[in-house]
Order: structure tokens, then sequence, then C-alpha cells
């Protein structure tokens, strides 16, 4: 009789049973923490962007593009001064051809001082203008300067605004003294004249700061060639 009454309620409780552990797992279902989806390890990862590199402005020049002038390159133009020969300057014995002074400026690149030189002085602009002497070198004798060229800078130099003609100066870069400068040099036996710079106040724009002992004036006027007669060959 009991045996009966226990296979009865057997069926029972295993139902009872199953809606426990079905409430049970539904619980700790809803009380789990979500899972993050998985990667995709296949996924691209978004673009990068880099900054664009920024515009690189060019540096100015240090030295200043100077004026357009005559290239002063030796043999460019020839040279018609007296005493153009084939003589070997390089060789010459300078010490007994020139002064001390002279042989201090032209041949160690010397410098007299400000407004000691012979030549540093300016004639007004209007006897300036009809002068005629001629600037030779004090080495060779090399034509250098006419006076219609000099003018006064107020530095203590002589001052040129132009050479006589093309070539019969040199210009050589100076870096003494912890300069950059312009050194300009006879073309004929390389003494040392002065120096060039671009702050000329005539149209040119240059000038040439010479020493006095490094040139000589020579105040007769070139000789001109006889003009033919009319009805004369």
């Amino acid at each position: 009789m009991q045996l009966n009454r226990f296979a009865q309620a057997l069926p029972l409780a295993l139902l009872y049973l199953s809606a426990a552990l079905a409430a049970w797992g539904c619980s700790a279902c809803a009380k789990a923490p979500a899972q993050s989806p998985p990667v995709n390890a296949t996924m691209p990862l978004p673009a990068q962007t880099s900054p664009s590199n920024p515009e690189v402005k060019a540096m100015p020049d240090a030295t200043p593009i100077s004026p357009a002038r005559p290239a002063t390159l030796p043999g460019q133009a020839k040279l018609t001064s007296p005493g153009q020969d084939q003589t070997d300057w390089s060789n010459i014995d300078w010490s007994k051809k020139l002064t001390p002074e002279q042989y201090y400026v032209l041949r160690q690149k010397g410098t007299e001082r400000a407004f000691t030189g012979k030549y540093w002085q300016t004639k007004p602009p209007a006897e300036q203008a009809k002068d005629q002497t001629i600037y030779r070198c004090a080495g060779c004798g090399l034509e250098l300067f006419r006076a219609d060229s000099k003018f006064d800078s107020g530095c203590g130099w002589p001052s040129f605004d132009r050479m006589i003609q093309d070539g019969v100066i040199k210009e050589v870069a100076d870096t003494s003294h912890g300069m950059t400068r312009t050194e300009v040099v006879c073309a004929r036996c390389d003494g040392h004249l002065g120096h060039l710079f671009d702050d000329g106040p005539t149209n040119t724009g240059l000038r040439y700061c010479i020493n006095s002992a490094s040139i000589n004036p020579d105040a007769k006027p070139q000789a001109k060639p006889a003009e033919p007669t009319p009805g004369k060959p």
C-alpha cells in the first residue's frame, strides 16, 4: 500500500524539481554580466591621420645680392695701361720697389688708419667732375680709377664708385677678422687695394674703399689720337 503511494508521488516530485531547476537557471542568467562580442581580428583598424608636414621656408641669404656690376676676371678686358708686358710680377723684390707703408698695404694686406692717407679728401663736386687725374696701382702702375668716379664717403679712405675699365681689379672673398668682405686687388700684380662695399650713394651702388698707399695719382691726361683733318687721308 505504501509502495503504491510512493510510486504515485514520484512523478509529481520530479515535476516540482524540474520546475525549480528551470527557475534557478533563469535567475542565474539574469544575474550574469553580459559578455563583450568577440574581437574580429580581420577588422581593419581605423586609419590614423598624421599631421601634415609644416611648410619649410628657405632662409634668406646672409649676403645681400650685389647690384649688377661688370665682371672683374683678369684678361676679360684688354689692359691698355703703360707697362703692360710679360714681367713676372711675382718675382719682383717688392721691399726694394715700394716704401714701407706701400709694402705693408700692397703686399701684406695692411690697412692705413682712417683720415691719415694722402688722398682721402675729395674736391668739390664741380671741380671733381672736371678732374682728369688717373689713379694707378702704386705697385705696377696699372690704371685703376678716374678722378670723376671719386666721392666723399665720410669713411676716411679714398672712395670710388667704379673702376676705370673692366678687368683691372679682381674681387677676392675675405673672411679675416671675423667678417665676410670683398677684397679688391690689382689684376696685374695682385697688390691689395682695399675692399668693395654695396652701399655707394651713386647709381652704381658701389663703394671701392681704397688705401691711399696703394694708389698713385697721375695728373697728366691720357693723350688722345689726333683727329684726321677733313679732306686729308
